[in-house]
């Protein structure tokens, strides 16, 4: 066999690997997509719909597995990562919301480091859910919000060595350690605000109905 005939073999295997790697990226810009597009319809209530999106970008990720077949290598790199991440915060999301509970890496087929890491970024919407209740007037369901992003955190910051094992998941842990604390101190503020409000509207109560009996004996 002629050295032209070996470097053909090459280069049509290239080809190949470039045309698999075009329809990877093709799949993650779409999942992604979905994903933003799921959170966003969550946060509008729209969780049914949501949930047909990320049906949806559950197949494209049985069909990315399908053509990386051949190149496993594909389905580590770092955008099919990222989108299992935005895809992992989505679904984690939803599941709080509509089920009160967790889902789980295996439920997702996610890869453990992704699923850490959209776990670690579903704090920021929820922080985002807080402060909507927030001006809802709502403050039961903002201080329970609170209460799942310090859950999440501390629960991450448990997990030992595998915390340091995780390319990004510190980083994200203290931007979701800063969130917690302001939005603690939003939620205090507005129940110290409410409880004003409150003690306000007594004493006011209170002053008409001892001016009452003075007003009707005149």
């Amino acid at each position: 066999m002629s050295l032209r005939s070996h470097l053909e073999k090459v280069q049509k295997e290239l080809e190949r690997r470039e045309s698999i790697k075009e329809e990877a990226q093709k799949l993650t810009r779409k999942v992604t997509r979905l994903s933003k597009q799921a959170i966003l319809l969550i946060h509008q209530g729209s969780l049914d719909e949501s949930k047909r999106l990320l049906k949806e970008a559950e197949d494209l990720f049985d069909g990315l597995r399908k053509i990386c077949v051949d190149d496993p290598d594909l389905t580590r790199s770092s955008s099919v990562n990222l989108a299992f991440q935005e895809y992992v915060e989505a679904h984690v999301l939803l599941e709080l919301v509509k089920e009160g509970r967790f889902i789980g890496p295996e439920e997702l087929k996610a890869p453990a480091e992704s699923y850490a890491l959209g776990l670690a970024d579903s704090i920021g919407e929820l922080r985002r859910r807080s402060l909507d209740a927030l001006r809802k007037g709502d403050i039961p369901e903002a201080e329970r919000c609170l209460g799942i992003m310090e859950h999440i955190y501390l629960e991450l910051m448990s997990m030992g060595e595998a915390y340091m094992l995780i390319p990004g998941l510190r980083r994200k842990c203290d931007l979701a350690r800063r969130l917690i604390e302001t939005t603690r101190g939003e939620v205090t503020l507005e129940i110290r605000r409410s409880s004003l409000e409150e003690a306000i509207r007594r004493f006011e109560v209170a002053i008409r109905e001892g001016r009452g009996p003075e007003e009707g004996s005149l």
